[in-house]
């Protein structure tokens, strides 16, 4: 084991900590306690054995029925995965009990304080799932329960977690009304953590980027090499009826490079094995940023593990990218290709923006889109591309600093905005 696979471990054993810690938090402002532990809380309140010993408990109870729906070269090919949740099981539920008897043995909040020590310890689980994802070490028995479920009937991880969860969320209440004669154990809290930790994790997890290097050894660690990138390559960000596609083709023609954005679609398609309908509709947005948190980012898995569509459509159009930038000189419209290629030493980015009226008057006039509804569509497409930029790549959409040039096309004609990116392109090419 080298020295790197040495320090994931002794993080995903720190975010483990910190995991039980805020399961603590949340359970000790007796408004409930997270979803996934909602079950061995109530549990523990009519019965001898403490929240982390019926953790322990109920983990290994996943650990055995995973292997009546895993294939024999399933349990082959991740045994060690596998296997590693036994010894994370006694320490997850040894942590918990730790945390709950000896760390927060003080913590008895009443009223209003309540409902500050439980997003305290949102946040708290929050950032150790974020770690944990960061590790990328191992999966605790619930989080691999879910996902040998997922392989199993090849579902989609997130809505098979969010199954998950309710379900225990269920259990616990039937065990609190046939032991106890009442719903107890299972309150506002548990909804406020499902819907909060999610949301948090997102906000949080780019922050452990600094952690790359110390845990990833530069040889094999997931990064295009772009060192020898000779080709200059445009990116277009662009607000809704700024005309950013328009530009794009201008510059196609007056540089001589191709142009990249419908053409996505078909290679995209290619990639992925979708549907060329669906990603034309799902393209560059997701459904609803605070579900697209929920469903992915409450978990221990990363983003390349993950079974969800539009994530896999993320991936496929990242490496084509990728592949475009190292094979010629092009233009490339949308796609986050400005955070893909953010290392790539010949990279153009522009955004072009516009005010609304000279918006609503180009969707008129050359989307053909009515001028009664042009203003709702064009909020409507601004908002979805902010949430797909600001969800893939944990950065702000639309920050000057993240751009070589700021083009705002409702002042600016794109004539002249071509020009000028032309200038700037070529000095790209001589450099």
């Amino acid at each position: 084991m080298n020295k790197f696979m040495c320090r994931r471990y002794l993080l995903f054993c720190v975010s483990l900590f910190v995991n039980a810690l805020g399961i603590a938090f949340i359970t000790k402002a007796a408004l409930g306690t997270s979803p996934i532990t909602s079950v061995t809380y109530v549990l523990s309140m009519f019965t001898p054995f403490t929240i982390g010993q019926w953790t322990i408990l109920l983990n290994l109870l996943f650990v055995i029925l995973e292997l009546f729906l895993m294939t024999r070269e399933d349990l082959k090919s991740d045994l060690r995965m596998y296997l590693l949740q036994i010894p994370i099981s006694f320490s997850f539920g040894m942590f918990i009990d730790l945390c709950m008897h000896y760390i927060l043995f003080w913590l008895n909040p009443v009223e209003y304080v309540m409902i500050v020590a439980l997003l305290i310890g949102c946040v708290i689980l929050a950032v150790g799932i974020a770690l944990e994802v960061k590790a990328n070490a191992a999966m605790m028995a619930g989080e691999y329960f879910v996902k040998v479920i997922t392989r199993r009937f090849r579902g989609e991880f997130g809505y098979i977690k969010l199954g998950f969860d309710v379900t225990l969320v269920a259990i616990a209440c039937l065990l609190s009304l046939a032991f106890m004669s009442g719903v107890y154990g299972v309150r506002e809290g548990t909804v406020i953590s499902a819907l909060v930790v999610g949301p948090i994790v997102h906000f949080v997890s780019p922050y452990y980027r600094f952690l790359d290097k110390w845990i990833t050894d530069a040889s094999v660690r997931n990064v295009p090499d772009f060192s020898q990138g000779q080709h200059v390559v445009i990116t277009i960000a662009r607000e809704y009826g700024s005309g950013g596609h328009l530009l794009g083709e201008m510059l196609s023609k007056e540089l001589g490079i191709k142009l990249y954005d419908k053409e996505f679609i078909r290679m995209a398609a290619q990639r992925s094995g979708m549907d060329e309908q669906y990603i034309v509709k799902n393209e560059q947005s997701i459904p609803s940023f605070w579900l697209k948190c929920i469903l992915s980012k409450n978990s221990e898995q990363p983003l390349e593990s993950s079974l969800s569509s539009d994530d896999v459509l993320f991936v496929s159009e990242s490496k084509i990218i990728q592949e475009l930038a190292a094979k010629e000189s092009c233009i490339i419209v949308g796609r986050c290709a400005d955070f893909v290629l953010k290392d790539y030493p010949k990279v153009l980015k522009l955004f072009c923006y516009s005010d609304l009226s000279h918006s609503v008057t180009r969707c008129v006039s050359e989307y053909g889109i009515a001028k009664e509804s042009a203003e709702t569509e064009i909020k409507r497409v601004n908002r979805n591309r902010i949430h797909h930029y600001e969800y893939y790549t944990g950065e702000k959409w639309g920050e000057p600093h993240r751009y070589d040039l700021m083009l705002n096309t409702g002042a600016l004609d794109l004539k002249t905005a071509c020009q000028l990116v032309r200038g700037v392109y070529q000095g790209l090419e001589k450099a």
